[in-house]
């Protein structure tokens, strides 16, 4: 017989059992002990580390924040999050690099099944998401389970990410679909139509 811990960790079908919970318990005393820090506090840090969260050393979630367990979070270098992320990792939630969430981001990994019958019986399930490097998530934007974000991308706020998107591009929408590539004609503008000035541009440019 397979232990709910095993099965929730490999994709399988699982039940919220006693031992599922008690990670929960653990996961959420450290979220709570987070957001209760101020902001930039080194000490915030200690608890995202206490949490489990796997990092390069530069990440911040602006207050408040939350996860299901904080374990399943893998989560490059340059990470910033605006207030009210929230990342359900059921399953695992790998980030990249020099990636951005706007206020009210929404990682789900987790879900329930679509039929009534099959849903009451308490089965639930966990899909890892992953995204590259690069990446600006918008505010309100939700990215479901099994997405997969390839690098450079924006998705614009408000989205609904159903389905994987490719490197290099915008995309928006409900469901979010890609609307154009980002090209290096794009590099010279900070807001649709409007230019770095000659003082900024000197640092854009010269920018690894």
């Amino acid at each position: 017989m397979i232990d709910n811990i095993t099965r929730r960790d490999s994709g399988m079908a699982y039940f919220a059992d006693e031992s599922v919970t008690a990670q929960q318990l653990v996961a959420k005393k450290c979220i709570r002990k987070y957001n209760q820090m101020m902001p930039f506090d080194l000490e915030g840090l200690k608890c995202l580390d206490e949490a489990g969260i796997k990092h390069s050393g530069s990440l911040y979630f602006e207050p408040p924040f939350h996860y299901e367990y904080g374990t399943h979070i893998q989560v490059g270098d340059n990470f910033y999050a605006n207030a009210f992320c929230v990342m359900l990792d059921v399953g695992k939630i790998t980030i990249g690099d020099n990636v951005f969430f706007g206020p009210s981001v929404s990682v789900y990994t987790a879900g329930h099944p679509i039929h009534p019958v099959s849903r009451r019986s308490m089965y639930e399930y966990g899909i890892p998401v992953e995204i590259g490097n690069d990446v600006w998530v918008g505010g309100n934007s939700v990215i479901l389970p099994g997405v997969k974000i390839g690098n450079n991308v924006v998705i614009g706020a408000g989205s609904v990410v159903t389905k994987n998107i490719p490197d290099n591009v915008i995309a928006a929408g409900n469901p979010c679909k890609v609307i154009r590539k980002i090209t290096e004609e794009d590099r010279k503008f900070y807001f649709k139509d409007k230019v770095f000035d000659d003082e900024i541009w000197d640092k854009v440019k010269n920018t690894k």
